[in-house]
């Protein structure tokens, strides 16, 4: 879909001169569908290219916006690259919110997590979501996506655990198990193909059974 350009359509005013973008970048609504469409653009200039490979003038060009356009809603490229981890990022803690408010038994909900983790770094923004180059951030931006990360990782170790406690699943090692999820599905966007046999569904589901079927009680197999 082509984004209007015309001067009276307000998501896309012309750029401002460089001492106002950091006051009205600040303003833009952060779920806006202009900054979303702006992002899944980066997200696959830099699949494609790399982070330092992609400019923002590629990044504007995909959406056929001027380079000035696109600063009114980010100030650089590395906001960029911080705002993708971001809105993956909310994502995530939302459905593991939900997910754990839930009453569902924890190898339904460790399923939900996975299926929805695959989707999310597959379809959300072009296989980059949460596999992007953390070294590129500023300290500030780093620290802000590790702390979130973090937190999604304790809410999977604490849906294994419950299962350990339930009996679903075997006496292991929880935070252990949690790194080897998280690192599998981190790897998918590397070998996948959205032109391929197998969906991000497909995968998902197929990754949910093989790493579910791991942590299940020997005993009682």
């Amino acid at each position: 879909m082509r984004p209007s350009t015309t001067a009276g359509d307000p998501a896309r005013p012309r750029a401002p001169r460089p001492g106002q973008r950091t006051v009205r970048a600040r303003n833009v609504d952060a779920n806006s569908a202009t900054r979303i469409e702006i992002l899944k653009s980066a997200a696959a200039a830099f699949r494609r290219l790399g982070y330092h490979g992609a400019t923002v003038e590629q990044i504007a060009s995909a959406l056929r916006m001027k380079k000035g356009n696109l600063y009114y809603y980010f100030r650089n490229k590395e906001e960029i690259l911080f705002a993708c981890h971001q809105y993956s990022l909310d994502r995530l803690l939302a459905l593991l919110d939900d997910v754990q408010q839930s009453g569902a038994t924890p190898d339904q909900k460790l399923r939900r997590l996975i299926v929805a983790f695959v989707h999310t770094i597959l379809d959300e923004l072009h296989g980059t979501a949460l596999f992007l180059e953390l070294e590129a951030l500023t300290p500030a931006h780093l620290k802000s996506v590790i702390v979130r990360r973090d937190q999604f990782d304790r809410g999977m170790r604490q849906v294994i655990e419950e299962g350990v406690v339930a009996g679903s699943f075997g006496l292991v090692d929880a935070k252990l198990l949690s790194f080897a999820i998280l690192g599998a599905v981190n790897w998918i966007p590397r070998w996948f193909n959205p032109e391929g046999p197998a969906s991000s569904e497909q995968i998902g589901q197929m990754f949910a059974d093989y790493l579910i079927g791991g942590l299940r009680d020997r005993r009682h197999a």
